[in-house]
């Protein structure tokens, strides 16, 4: 019992990160397998994607993407493909860099296990959203917008 203690805590060291500098600290665990990458959290919002947040956004299922540029708000989590009829794959995307109005965001998605490919825009730049991908799975995304790239990876169930 002891060594599979010690694996599993071994397991997790190896699925952890420092956090990009100026990211909120992520100390909830994450809501999904962490075997995807980016990892679905519930703590605090970085300071710089609370704006129209009451409070510092906790709740909020969110993605920061790997470089601490953009954050996905997760208002439809968990994202489902098919989307789920009862409610949308809603995706509030904030920018920590500046964004100009008329700015489109590309969203360069391919799934892990197969290496299928899918493109989506979000028109306005980096904001709401319904994002929907064509299957299951764990969805590498690159995301691009007014100069700026980031990326993440997002879970699809």
């Amino acid at each position: 019992m002891r060594n599979l203690l010690i694996v599993v805590v071994f397991v997790l060291a190896g699925c952890t990160g420092s956090p990009p500098e100026g990211a909120a600290p992520t100390g909830s665990p994450p809501v999904k397998a962490a075997s995807c990458g980016s990892p679905v959290v519930t703590d605090a919002l970085p300071v710089w994607a609370r704006g129209g947040f009451s409070d510092d956004g906790a709740g909020a299922a969110h993605v920061l993407g790997r470089d601490g540029d953009i954050v996905a708000v997760l208002f439809g989590a968990p994202l489902t493909a098919p989307p789920s009829p009862d409610r949308g794959n809603k995706i509030l995307w904030v920018s920590r860099l500046p964004a100009q109005m008329g700015d489109t965001l590309r969203i360069s998605a391919t799934l892990a296990a197969t290496g299928e490919t899918a493109a989506r825009e979000v028109r306005g730049g980096p904001g709401p959203s319904i994002i929907d991908l064509p299957k299951p799975g764990c969805w590498h995304v690159d995301l691009a917008w007014n100069g700026h790239v980031d990326a993440m990876d997002l879970t699809y169930q």
